[in-house]
């Protein structure tokens, strides 16, 4: 696949050089020189003109009022000109600065056309072009590898896992042994949790989910998910506050699910001590709103902007109960639903996670 990707950059790239080398068209700075010129000769002719019909026109030969008129006159002129000529010079520029941003937001599918009277312009926008595809061909293999890695691990891992679990059940262990099991079980556990995120994130990326859509109660299954998580907010002695209007929504049910685990297990993980969790879910012009807050120690301004990246943990004393993949899925999983995930502080103290998605 690399080859065959390598010899598809090679002929496009001889395509690039052939079309520039043999075309005859200007570069920019000659198109940006002549349109300085045009813009001269026209305001200059036009002041010219204008002096004159009001000489011998309107007989209006006042030294100073004609030469301030036609000095006004020239001025207003020329910034019109200038206006409509930097606008179609400068038209493909901006045009391309669109397409980067586009690139620099992750979509390496985006290709601008190549075609210009402007030779410059030509170069560079065949130069992005093959900028993207070489980008967008490392994401492939970057997913492929990571897909294929990822399910190469996870048969061997299932194994131990099995194993280690028929182990704690064996009466004649020693304390000391029963310690390891438990501590094999539970790092595998947290590799098999990893590998799972990793698959699901490569299929959500590579757009292989199925749409799968039920229509189903929202605030039922945000319920459920709250209850599978009951031990932990208990033991932290942890008050609930929830509100949920009755909502009838359509979507992938498995992937909701995912993210609504995924934000309350985080409010509880990171809510203090005998802290409150507040939950709420309305709708409202359309759409969808769900707000999750805790009180814990908040997210600094720093940790905001890369929270939802991958593999990224803002509190570094929780690194071992997660991975740095859990947002980026809830992130993509939004995202995928045509919705939006935003994180704030609160004023009192704590964190507000706020999911909105469109209601059809």
């Amino acid at each position: 696949m690399k080859k065959k990707l390598e010899k598809e950059f090679e002929k496009l790239e001889k395509e690039i050089k052939t079309k520039i080398d043999t075309s005859s068209i200007l570069g920019i700075r000659t198109y940006y020189w002549m349109a300085i010129l045009i813009e001269f000769f026209i305001a200059t002719g036009l002041s010219l003109i204008l002096i004159w019909i009001l000489d011998k026109v309107f007989n209006i030969s006042d030294d100073t009022m004609v030469p301030v008129f036609a000095v006004l006159m020239c001025s207003t002129i020329t910034a019109g000109i200038s206006f409509y000529l930097n606008r179609w010079v400068l038209s493909p520029i901006r045009k391309l600065g669109g397409a980067m941003r586009k690139v620099a937001a992750g979509d390496f599918k985006i290709q601008v056309p190549t075609k210009s009277k402007i030779r410059d312009m030509e170069e560079i926008n065949s130069n992005f072009n093959l900028m993207v595809r070489a980008l967008d061909a490392t994401e492939v293999l970057q997913s492929d590898f990571v897909s294929n890695v990822s399910h190469e691990f996870k048969t061997p891992i299932t194994a131990i896992e099995g194993y280690a679990m028929l182990l704690q059940g064996t009466p004649d262990m020693t304390e000391e042994q029963q310690e390891y099991v438990d501590k094999i079980l539970l790092n595998t556990q947290r590799l098999s949790g990893l590998i799972g995120n990793v698959l699901l994130l490569s299929k959500i990326e590579n757009q292989q989910i199925p749409e799968s859509l039920h229509t189903y109660r929202l605030d039922e299954q945000i319920r459920k998910v709250l209850m599978l998580h009951e031990m932990e907010w208990t033991k932290k002695n942890i008050d609930l506050d929830v509100d949920m209007e009755d909502v009838v929504f359509s979507g992938n049910e498995s992937l909701m699910a995912h993210v609504w685990d995924n934000l309350i297990s985080n409010a509880v993980k990171f809510n203090s001590q005998g802290g409150l969790l507040r939950l709420r879910l309305r709708q409202e012009e359309g759409r969808v709103i769900f707000t999750v807050e805790d009180e814990g120690p908040g997210i600094s301004q720093e940790d905001q902007a890369h929270i939802f990246d991958k593999f990224y943990q803002a509190d570094s004393s929780h690194k071992q109960e997660g991975n740095g993949l859990g947002l980026s899925l809830v992130k993509r999983i939004i995202t995928a639903c045509n919705g939006e995930i935003t994180v704030e502080n609160r004023k009192e103290g704590g964190a507000r996670f706020t999911v909105v998605l469109p209601q059809e």
